[in-house]
């Protein structure tokens, strides 16, 4: 803060935004001008009366849809049912590839059924992403702390 008035890169938006609905200057350079004695001056009004304001309705206005009823909870359960889906899935797909076949690997060979050797590539593959996804997460935070 430069003296005792603040820019605005110093507050945050919802201070400037209760000053500006207040009718205040936000800076104390840039106060109203005061009226000049050559111009003619409106005949004094008093002041409008203020009114309190009103508490907050108990029930937000209905626009006919349905209010949201999401959760974190809710996410999990979903989140947990479509797991348990995919590994049924996954279940049945190795169990009717029982099919023995020989894996190499540089210079250790397996044999595997096939739905085994699929399940173990794509597990390996999404190890790979998430290694990848991992550093790259590290990347940017490292660059947005600087």
């Amino acid at each position: 803060m430069t003296g005792r008035w603040a820019t605005y890169r110093e507050f945050p938006a919802a201070v400037i935004a209760i000053v500006h609905d207040r009718g205040m200057s936000p800076n104390a350079e840039h106060e109203p001008e005061p009226s000049r004695p050559d111009q003619p001056t409106a005949p004094a009004t008093p002041p409008p009366a203020r009114t309190p304001p009103t508490p907050p309705a108990t029930e937000p206005p209905t626009t006919g849809e349905k209010p949201s009823i999401s959760s974190r909870t809710g996410y999990a359960w979903v989140g947990l049912v479509a797991g348990t889906l995919i590994m049924i899935v996954l279940l049945i797909f190795i169990l009717q590839n029982l099919e023995t076949i020989q894996v190499s690997l540089f210079f250790w060979e397996f044999h595997l059924p096939i739905g085994v050797a699929v399940l173990l590539s794509v597990i390996c593959g999404a190890l790979v992403m998430a290694l990848v996804g991992g550093m790259r997460i590290i990347q940017l935070r490292r660059a947005a702390k600087h």
